[in-house]
Formats: structure tokens, sequence, C-alpha cells
């Protein structure tokens, strides 16, 4: 029994897997003839695809190689101003400008300084006016006409205004004669000219002349370009040291940037004062008015360096130095006196603060019972107005800290 089971159960077996595997090939057949059928249908669209589809393929790759062409000539210009040769094209060009202005702007103020407008005290109330209008007539002609008189009635009245600078001469009949009075400490280069006019003037017109300096400079600046030397040191490492700060310490915050520059105009104004006074001993200086003049000046600099810097960014160096370097420092009357500059440069100096420190420290040094609010005015005006762009632009401030990440409870 068990060998006939297992017999028929070998047969059944075989059986099936006879009939399964004929259907099985019989399927496969059909499959594969419907396959090789459908395959060849197939071939036979995709062919006919191709060929209707090859002309506008054709047309659509010669559009899109033009357009890449066209992208990658509009995309060297773009690709060149993200690479450091374009800034470093710029600074070639504007090195290069402002090289000439710098050298024009001081050549064009100090090359040949020619009177203009020089204000002149006349005492109307003394004896001999003939022989002082002949003087007079002699003295326009000899400088073009570039005296602009101011009569007073007595000299006591003309010697106020000299100690206000608000003249830089006086005139007046002294017997046969005329006595001319400069200031030498108010401008070297205005009553060298007034002096040397007056001589040649009175040799040649038979007028007796007695030349003055009731004012002169002090022995160790005889030419009086000390005080325009420390106005110079004081603008520019103003702004310099405010550029470092934003170079070096980009990580202070705009109230710290502030804070120190405060602090380097305040050591850098006593360190300029220190060695001109007592180190150098060429001038003898009001300390305490002089390295506040200073100070002031180096704090205003470097305030309009950061009003720039949050204004242009990098480039806030160009408009600061036009405004100091270019501008300020010939027309501050430092080294020539306004008077004898040319008349853009003579109007706007002492609006700049180059030119406002200038004045305040030649009036603390000669005219110490005559100083003028006016300089200040216009130091703390720009350091105000500076401060204010600063801070209202301080989110533009290229530096400062991200804040500090407050800690959460679980």
């Amino acid at each position: 029994m068990a060998d006939d089971e297992s017999g028929e159960g070998a047969g059944g077996g075989d059986a099936s897997e006879g009939r399964g595997g004929g259907k099985s090939d019989a399927n496969e057949g059909k499959g594969g003839g419907k396959g090789d059928a459908n395959e060849g249908k197939g071939g036979g669209k995709g062919d006919a695809s191709e060929g209707r589809g090859a002309p506008d393929a054709g047309r659509g790759r010669g559009g899109a190689a033009a357009a890449k062409g066209g992208a990658d000539r509009l995309s060297s210009w773009a690709r060149f101003k993200h690479t450091p040769f374009f800034p470093a094209t710029v600074i070639v060009l504007l090195i290069s400008a402002g090289a000439g202005l710098f050298a024009g702007s001081y050549t064009f103020a100090f090359a040949n300084p020619t009177p203009r407008n020089i204000p002149t005290a006349i005492v109307t109330t003394d004896d001999g006016s003939a022989v002082r209008n002949q003087f007079l007539t002699g003295m326009e002609k000899a400088l073009n006409a570039s005296l602009k008189l101011h009569p007073y009635p007595s000299y006591a009245k003309a010697r106020w205004s000299l100690e206000e600078q608000r003249v830089f001469a006086i005139l007046r009949a002294r017997g046969r004669g005329v006595e001319l009075d400069v200031a030498g400490a108010a401008g070297a280069t205005v009553a060298q000219v007034l002096s040397q006019a007056g001589g040649k003037v009175g040799r040649a017109s038979g007028v007796p002349v007695t030349v003055r300096d009731l004012k002169p400079l002090q022995p160790g600046d005889p030419r009086g370009l000390a005080v325009f030397y420390i106005s110079l040191a004081a603008t520019i490492i103003g702004f310099l040291g405010a550029i470092q700060l934003s170079v070096n310490a980009a990580g202070l915050n705009p109230a710290e940037r502030i804070g120190f520059n405060v602090a380097y105009a305040m050591l850098g104004a006593f360190s300029i004062a220190a060695i001109v006074d007592w180190g150098l001993e060429a001038l003898r200086l009001p300390f305490a008015e002089s390295w506040a003049i200073l100070a002031l000046t180096m704090i205003t600099s470097g305030l309009v360096f950061s009003m720039f810097n949050v204004l242009f960014g990098r480039w806030a160096l160009l408009p600061t130095w036009g405004v100091m370097v270019i501008l300020g420092n010939p027309s501050s009357g430092g080294a020539v006196s306004w008077p004898l500059l040319p008349s853009l440069l003579g109007a706007i100096g002492r609006w700049l603060p180059p030119g406002a420190s200038v004045n305040a420290q030649h009036t603390a040094i000669y005219f110490p019972h005559h100083q003028h609010p006016f300089p200040f005015l216009v130091l703390g005006g720009w350091s105000v107005v500076s401060a204010v762009v600063f801070w209202t632009w301080r989110h533009r401030h290229p530096g400062g800290r991200p804040p500090r990440a407050t800690p959460t409870r679980c």
C-alpha cells in the first residue's frame, strides 16, 4: 500500500509537472510572440517619431548653445566684479586720481600766496592824514588793491580789534611818516607781505615807515608752522585711529567704538602737546587748553570717518581724506593765512575741522584773552552730526559682536 501510494504520488506529480510544463511553454510561446510583435511595432513608431523630431531638436540645441554663449559673455563682467581684481583696479584708479588732487590742492594753496583781502585798521583821528593817504595809495597799488580798510577813532580800539584778530595790521600817521603795526602770530605770511610791501612803498614814495610786530612768533617757531603741524597730526591720526579700530578691533560694538575713539584721542593729544612743548620746546603751550583742542580735533576726525564708514562702507577713507586732507588742511590757514589763500579755500577753511583747530590753537597760544567760541562750535558741530549719523545707521556698522544667546529653562 505504501508503494502504491508512493507511485501514485510520484506519477501524479510527473503528470502535473507535464501538464504545467506544457501550459507554461505554450504561454511562453504566446507571450514571446506578442512581445516580439509589440517590440516591432514600438520600434517602428519610435523610429518614426525620432525622424520627425530631429529638425526641431536641432533647432532647440542651436538656440540653447546661443543662449549659453550670451550668458557667458554677460557673466564675464559679473564674474570679474566678484574677484579681488575688481576692487584692486578701482583702488589703482582712485589712488592715481587722489595723488593728483592731493598735489594739486596743496600747490594751488601754498605755491604762490597772493594778497586778496587783508583787513587793515586805519586810525582816523591822528594828524598827518595826507601822508597816511599817500602811503595807502602806494600800498594798494603794490598789493593790487588788496587792503580792506576799517577806520577806528582811536589807536586803542584799533589795537583791540587786532587782538580779536579782526584785522591783521594797524596803520597810523606818526610825525612826518607812518607806523605800520602787524601781528605775526595772527598770520606770519600776511605780516611778511605787509612788512615787505611797506618798506618798498615807503622808499618809493619818500614817506618814512616804521614797521612793528606787536604779536611776534615764539623763538622756537619763527615761521609759525608748528601750530599747523600739531593740528595736522591730530587730524590725520584721528581718522587713522578710527580706521584701525574698524579693521583690527572689528568686534567692538558702536558705543564701544566711540568710547575707544575718545580714549585714543585723549592720550594722543597729550602725547602731541607733551612732545612739542616739553620735549622739543618748540612752542610754549597753554597746556590744558591746547590738550583739549587737540583731543577735540582727534575725536572729531575719528567720528567723521566713522560716519562715512556706515554711509560708504569700505570706501569711507575717500570722503574722509577729501574733507580733512585735500580740502581741510590747505584751507586751514596754518601754513598760509586765509587772506592770502584762493577765495574758495579762504571762505570754507574756517568751517572745516582742520581750520577750526588751527584757529583755536593760534588764539590759545598768542591771544589767550580773546578766545572765540566759533572754532569750538565748528568742531563740536562736526562731532555731533557725525556721531548722530553713525549711531542712526549703526546697523550698517561693519563689525560688532553677535548678541549673547539667552539661556532657556528646560
